[in-house]
C-alpha cells in the first residue's frame, strides 16, 4: 500500500522544487536591474510556482484537483526552462549553471510525471507519497 502524503514536509517532489527555486533566486538576485526585470523575474516567478502548484494541489485533497495542480507545476517548469534557455542565449548565466539547472528541471520534470501517475483515479481523502 502507498504511504499517503500528510504534509510537505514528507512530499520529496515539492521539496526538490523548493530548492530548484532558491538556486534560481541566487542567481537572479546578483543581475542588474534590467535583466532582474525583464528576464529575472519571470524566471523567478515561474521556478517558485512548480513548487507553489504541488503544494496547492496537496491541499486540495481530492486527486483531480490533486492532478489538476501537478499538471500546473510541469508547465511551470517547461516555462522555467525556457526562461534558462533565454539566460543563457543571452549571456546571464554560464554554461556550467545552465546544464546544473537543466539537470535539475529534467530530474523534477521526472519526479512530477511520476507522481502524476502515481495519483490515484478514484476520490481519495489525501494524494498518494511521490515516488521517486
Amino acid at each position: 500500500m502507498k504511504k499517503m502524503i500528510k504534509d510537505l514536509d514528507e512530499f520529496n517532489t515539492y521539496q526538490v522544487a523548493m530548492k530548484l527555486g532558491e538556486s534560481v533566486w541566487d542567481i537572479v538576485s546578483k543581475w542588474n536591474y534590467f535583466e532582474k526585470d525583464t528576464i529575472g523575474k519571470q524566471f523567478v516567478k515561474a521556478a517558485d510556482s512548480i513548487a507553489a502548484n504541488l503544494a496547492e494541489g496537496l491541499g486540495r485533497y481530492h486527486y483531480k484537483e490533486t492532478k489538476n495542480f501537478s499538471y500546473y507545476a510541469r508547465g511551470s517548469m517547461f516555462e522555467t526552462e525556457t526562461w534558462l534557455s533565454k539566460s543563457y542565449n543571452r549571456k546571464l548565466i554560464s554554461e556550467e549553471i545552465f546544464l546544473k539547472i537543466k539537470s535539475d528541471l529534467e530530474i523534477i520534470g521526472r519526479m512530477i510525471n511520476r507522481y502524476i501517475q502515481s495519483i490515484g483515479t478514484t476520490n481519495e481523502s489525501e494524494p498518494p507519497n511521490d515516488v521517486n
